[in-house]
């Protein structure tokens, strides 16, 4: 389900994209509650002109309610699920924890021959 729900939003997210110049819009991961009635669709956000936080608003703001229209007319659910939006920083947190550890590393390998 989750899948079918991330392809769902898939089209119309790059189009609100396109109307922010916000670069890409991409839905990294849904996940599902149990009885299916609430989705938590996490956004990775790149380039473009608004930050994260920004797209984030805006599309709950203006778009929740459509998407989630979208989505009832896209999939066949008993019950269409309430939307919940956030960003996914696995990249970022990524990057942050490869620049540690680059850190960290012994600057000469020579000691070990």
């Amino acid at each position: 389900m989750a899948g079918e729900i991330q392809k769902a939003l898939a089209g119309p997210l790059q189009r609100i994209a396109e109307e922010l110049s916000a670069g890409f819009i991409t839905v990294t991961e849904v996940r599902m509650s149990p009885d299916l009635q609430n989705a938590r669709v996490y956004l990775s956000v790149y380039g473009g002109k608004p930050t994260s936080v920004e797209v984030l608003e805006y599309i709950e703001k203006e778009h929740a309610g459509r998407l989630r229209h979208h989505l009832g007319k896209a999939v066949r659910l008993r019950y269409v699920p309430h939307l919940q939006f956030f960003i996914d920083d696995s990249l970022d947190r990524a990057e942050r924890i490869n620049a540690i550890l680059d850190s960290v590393k012994p600057k000469d390998d020579d000691t070990a021959a």
